[in-house]
């Protein structure tokens, strides 16, 4: 028993066993690699990365952009887009759902707007918080209730004519006479000044003191008038007619005027220059600069020459501050200048030649010499990139070099749907967030989603801009092509399987792409496209003089969809398109939206997103070729 307990136990491997597990680690490890790269790749995103078209209206990806505006000199009234609910017990023992409110200037009134129904583009309300409604007046829409600028005034519109109060509890006064629904627009824009020319409803100014109001008279007496008709919610289709100016017909006439408000009333008109008085023209920009005198913009009907006057309220003379002339359109015909106090030198933004590459626009100092009607000019800003908008003067900066600029830079991004979705001017590649039903194809379908500026589009200099000059549907769609060419030399990208889509103007380029190429686009969708330049609004067309879209090819496969009381693209462009494409046999489909405008309500706004990621969807998606018998007996 010693001997054995004696003996020492034999010694472990240590070094041997280490080898072994090394080697077993290292053959596990190569299994494991081989499986990975065996494994197919799952290129689709999980289920819960994807975008589905119910997310595009859901809250929680809207962004939080409040709006706000200044009630007086020192407070600023944040807006809210939700629904208010408001009890008040005092003026109508009712409950009611308020859309819009605004504070009064010395903040003791609310006006609210309940009940809003939409005409065209702009906003009626039945009565707000305070019964409002003239006593001439019955039954009419309130076209528009704003608070002023001083205490509690107000003006509001009945029947395109313009009433007055001083405060809330005093009787209103009725300041213009002439309204007639249709015909004569007192103060309040028609359809052609809110889309084209103004694009805002509001055609009438405060003075800084409130104790002037300068507004726009709009004659539409020889507008040829277009009819929207009604389809839904009724035996017998109904109908409304507004003024519309095509291309080449009567233009509404404008007159500029301004009312004293305090003391006896008196309403005194501001005159065009003297270039312009026998002339059609347009009136683009009203500002006031100082308690009596307003700068005004002139625009002849060609759009090509633009007058900046200044104009004395107390006398009606205006003098010319600033001309610009071109060859072809001028762009930013609305925008405002900034005056200092004194009103002798002003901020503009101006094309300025830079090399080779053509003029963009930077901000000019003008300033008055011994002429009225002359200006020293002085360059602020210089580059081959566009200062988009002038946003504020610091009237303590000696110079004025200290305007507060948005200055935005041009991203080219490339990223199979190619979209073309904005008229000359616009801008579709930017950084700002948005989703829409092609973010749904990006997200769900493995689906590229391309946008290009090209020639025409905005804010790389003149040169880009004014390419499309007379020539709309031309060197646009080259770009196009040529941007479609270079995306088809991508490996990633599948050259059978390459789709299109455009809305109103990009509509009208989308089918142009299709009609001018084979075997490149297995789809398209156009939306409200603009197909014949005459039937279109003349302050558009006769910008840019397009010209009638003549098609007469085939399609593949095309989806057009439009709102039946479009009053921006008329259904009657669709219902050309649709008769010529019957004629020759086209394959297409027809997606129409009864009684809907060019902004369409949510319900249509799913539908329409809804309809356009399937249809993309279906086309898009790749062709499974059936397996044959003798095939699957192989295989086995």
């Amino acid at each position: 028993m010693n001997d054995l307990a004696g003996m020492s136990a034999p010694q472990r491997n240590w070094k041997g066993i280490a080898i072994a597990l090394l080697v077993i680690l290292a053959v596990c490890s190569l299994i494991t690699l081989s499986v990975i790269l065996l494994t197919p790749v799952d290129t689709q995103p999980s289920s819960d990365t994807k975008l589905m078209v119910e997310d595009l209206f859901s809250t929680d990806f809207y962004v939080h952009d409040p709006e706000a505006c200044w009630i007086n000199g020192k407070t600023i009234q944040p807006q809210s887009h939700s629904l208010m609910r408001i009890t008040s017990f005092m003026f109508f023992q009712d409950t009611f759902k308020a859309t819009r409110y605004s504070i009064s200037p010395d903040m003791k009134y609310v006006l609210f707007a309940y009940n809003v129904k939409q005409v065209c583009a702009a906003f009626c309300n039945n009565r707000c918080v305070l019964q409002l409604d003239p006593p001439e007046v019955l039954n009419s829409k309130l076209q528009h209730a704003a608070w002023g600028v001083q205490g509690q005034q107000l003006v509001y519109i009945f029947e395109n004519n313009i009433y007055y109060q001083s405060d809330v509890r005093t009787n209103s006064l009725r300041l213009t006479s002439s309204g007639k629904e249709g015909v004569i627009y007192n103060g309040i824009a028609d359809w052609l000044y809110e889309e084209e020319v103004l694009h805002t409803h509001v055609a009438h100014w405060w003075s800084p003191d409130g104790e002037r109001l300068a507004f726009l008279v709009l004659n539409d007496s020889l507008v040829p008038n277009m009819a929207l008709p009604t389809f839904t919610g009724s035996t017998y289709p109904k109908g409304k007619q507004y003024p519309y100016p095509k291309a080449g017909q009567p233009n509404p006439m404008v007159k500029l005027f301004v009312v004293n408000l305090y003391g006896p009333t008196h309403t005194l008109e501001l005159t065009p220059p003297d270039e312009l008085k026998l002339r059609e023209h347009y009136v683009v920009m009203v500002k006031w600069i100082s308690k009596t005198k307003t700068a005004v913009r002139w625009l002849n009907r060609a759009q090509n020459v633009s007058i900046l006057t200044v104009c004395d309220s107390t006398t009606g003379a205006c003098i010319k501050r600033h001309e610009e002339t071109s060859e072809v359109w001028l762009s930013r015909q609305n925008q405002e200048p900034f005056f200092c106090r004194d009103g002798n030198r002003f901020f503009l933004t101006v094309p300025v030649k830079q090399g080779g590459r053509g003029d963009f626009q930077h901000v000019a100092m003008f300033t008055s010499q011994a002429r009225a009607d002359q200006n020293e000019l002085r360059h602020l800003t210089s580059g081959n990139w566009e200062v988009t908008q002038i946003l504020a003067y610091d009237e303590n900066s000696q110079t004025g070099e200290r305007a507060v600029l948005d200055q935005d830079s041009v991203f080219i991004r490339v990223f199979s749907v190619f979209i073309s979705d904005t008229a000359p001017g616009g801008q579709q590649v930017n950084d700002r967030y948005s989703l829409d039903w092609d973010s749904v194809l990006v997200s769900s379908d493995n689906v590229i989603v391309a946008r290009l500026d090209g020639r025409g589009s905005g804010f790389q200099g003149q040169k880009v801009l004014q390419e499309v000059h007379r020539r709309l549907g031309s060197v646009e769609l080259q770009d196009q092509l040529a941007a479609v060419e270079y995306l088809l030399k991508l490996p990633y990208i599948d050259r059978t399987r390459i789709g299109v889509f455009g809305r109103g103007y990009g509509g009208y380029v989308a089918l142009l792409l299709i009609k001018s190429t084979e075997n490149v686009f297995k789809c398209a969708a156009a939306m409200s496209p603009v197909t014949d330049w005459s039937l279109y609004a003349s302050a558009f067309s006769e910008r840019y003089l397009g010209f009638p879209l003549q098609d007469d090819s085939r399609y593949q496969t095309l989806m057009l969809l439009h709102a039946t009381a479009d009053a921006n693209v008329h259904f009657q462009h669709t219902a050309e398109l649709i008769k010529n494409l019957v004629k020759v046999g086209a394959n297409y489909t027809l997606q129409i939206y009864p009684d809907e405008g060019h902004f369409l309500s949510k319900s249509s706004q799913r539908h329409v997103a809804s309809t356009l990621s399937s249809y993309f969807r279906s086309c898009l998606q790749e062709e499974v070729l059936p397996i044959s018998e003798e095939e699957e007996e192989e295989e086995e």
